[in-house]
């Protein structure tokens, strides 16, 4: 597994009970995360990589001060808003540099609970500022299955980075 490539700060004090109550540890893309449930059954990927479990489930706190840099899974990813401050869930199709931005939360006219980051595309979280909760738990369940071998970090440098970052240099620190 990557090691966390992100300094690891001091949460506010209800983040720091779900760290603890949650067992969450750091994870490589940034904030906090754990395992909670992987299937026992397995499925062949159409792609041709080796069989994975059918589903896995994860819990995932970012402090607002923390983000989930730009990486990609090669499976369909769900996130769902559990508490604390709402999450702009971003995502960009490497293909025609198209960005798309949900935000996660509370169901209301300007967010929603939960969305799909189709396999393959890059993807980079954010909780907004906006609420004085100091973080957000989602949960994100993957199907097929999570598997490190189909999880890559956008590189520094590389060109897929210098391209979005030349056509969001907004969004270019979350590299």
């Amino acid at each position: 597994m990557p090691q966390p490539s992100h300094p690891v700060s001091t949460p506010p004090p209800r983040a720091r009970r779900l760290i603890e109550q949650l067992q969450l540890q750091p994870h490589p893309e940034g904030g906090w995360y754990r395992e909670v449930f992987r299937s026992v059954g397995q499925v062949a990927p159409q792609d041709g990589r080796p069989e994975r479990s059918a589903l896995t489930s994860i819990y995932f706190l970012i402090e607002t001060a923390q983000h989930s840099r730009w990486h990609r899974v090669l499976s369909d990813e769900v996130w769902v808003h559990l508490e604390g401050a709402p999450l702009d869930l971003l995502t960009w199709d490497a293909a025609d540099s198209r960005l798309h931005s949900t935000v996660l939360g509370p169901v209301s006219t300007a967010t929603l609970p939960q969305h799909v980051v189709a396999a393959g595309l890059w993807q980079a979280a954010k909780p907004l500022p906006s609420d004085a909760a100091g973080y957000t738990l989602v949960a994100c369940m993957v199907g097929p299955g999570f598997d490190f071998s189909d999880f890559s970090m956008m590189a520094p440098g590389g060109s897929e980075a210098r391209r979005l970052a030349a056509d969001h240099p907004q969004l270019a620190y979350l590299i």
